[in-house]
């Protein structure tokens, strides 16, 4: 019989269900079968790429951003007692499940209870630092240790000096079995005619996709060029119209989103480290705009900028004429890194 290895990724945005998209198809090529498991729009986004798959709801985590950057430390520490507690019901669910699909083995993206001591476990993350100001230590401290509960933790990124997650994914770490895997992509590069000046491609927690969606569409009415704008809002129907010079979709399947990047000039989106990944894979010339009081996303974007690889600024400061600041960094480009995924299952 087949081995059969849950997924779970944290429903944080988007990034962390697309970056499992790979590592779910290699699954299925290496002759397991994958059982998804999270919450919210990150379990909708995978039912609609795998929908021949079983899919299982966990208990959410119910993360919200505030209005106001400066305040997402405090509004973190206030969820900690219902962060907690949603883990705790996390376990509870995970053990039922292994015992109901008869799980082999577990790769957790993020969600913090989702390993059992019985199991082959793996904790996938880009973050063995945690940034969060003057209490980066201790956010770093408490991520190893839900670290050292599982068998391995896998790095998406190089080990060596070109790399993308900077001091984020490269720091010394012991007793905990790390390996670096290549960045993760669902996408594959396309030489396509260029069709449209700019793509906004938007994901991440409310309210802040909501924020600077509203404040996305305002600025680029005035723009010349041809414009595609993809909210990241997974619905059951997809959605689009056109207003002057943008086509706006509420969500996209992977092939499509495959094709309108490749035939885009500049992309402006978040600097989360999926998108990074993505846009990474297809060498596209980007601007990011780190969403407020999240210290990871400034710190990988203020960092692409100081490289003069990718333009970036501050929610606040980010006007249409900013968009002309690309031409003077030299755009992201792929790294050539094939994934040994029969080494990397050999776990299970």
């Amino acid at each position: 019989m087949k081995k059969r290895i849950l997924i779970a990724p944290l429903n944080w945005g988007l990034g962390h269900a697309t970056r499992c998209i790979p590592i779910i198809h290699a699954l299925i090529n290496h002759d397991f079968v994958p059982i998804i498991a999270s919450d919210g729009t990150a379990l909708s986004l995978l039912k609609k790429e795998f929908p021949d798959l079983d899919c299982v709801e966990l208990p959410s985590y119910k993360i919200t951003y505030p209005k106001k950057g400066k305040h997402f430390k405090l509004k973190m520490l206030q969820s900690s007692p219902k962060l907690a507690k949603a883990i705790k019901a996390e376990k509870k669910a995970i053990a039922q499940i292994i015992t109901a699909y008869n799980i082999d083995g577990i790769i957790s993206d993020n969600r913090l209870g989702v390993h059992n001591k019985n199991l082959p476990c793996v904790f996938i993350t880009h973050q063995l630092q945690v940034l969060s100001g003057n209490t980066t230590w201790l956010s770093t401290k408490l991520h190893q240790n839900i670290i050292k509960q599982f068998n391995e933790c896998w790095v998406p990124d190089n080990l060596g000096q070109t790399n993308l997650s900077g001091k984020l994914g490269h720091t010394m770490l012991y007793d905990i079995p790390i390996k670096y895997i290549g960045p993760l992509s669902r996408f594959s590069k396309k030489e396509l005619t260029v069709k449209y000046d700019v793509m906004v491609l938007l994901s991440g927690p409310e309210p802040q996709r909501s924020l600077f969606e509203k404040k996305l569409l305002i600025e680029f009415k005035n723009y010349n060029g041809k414009v595609i704008f993809i909210k990241g809002v997974i619905e059951d129907e997809q959605q689009v119209c056109e207003e002057n010079n943008m086509l706006i979709y509420n969500f996209m399947t992977s092939s499509q989103l495959e094709n309108a990047i490749n035939a885009s000039k500049i992309i402006v989106s978040r600097s989360g480290y999926t998108t990074l990944m993505d846009l990474t894979k297809l060498s596209k010339d980007a601007f990011f705009v780190p969403t407020p009081g999240q210290f990871e996303q400034e710190y990988l974007a203020e960092r692409l900028t100081t490289l003069g690889i990718a333009a970036s600024c501050k929610q606040d400061e980010f006007t249409i004429d900013k968009i002309e600041d690309t031409s003077k960094y030299k755009g992201l480009s792929a790294m050539d890194y094939e994934v040994n995924y029969k080494k990397l299952f050999n776990l299970f």
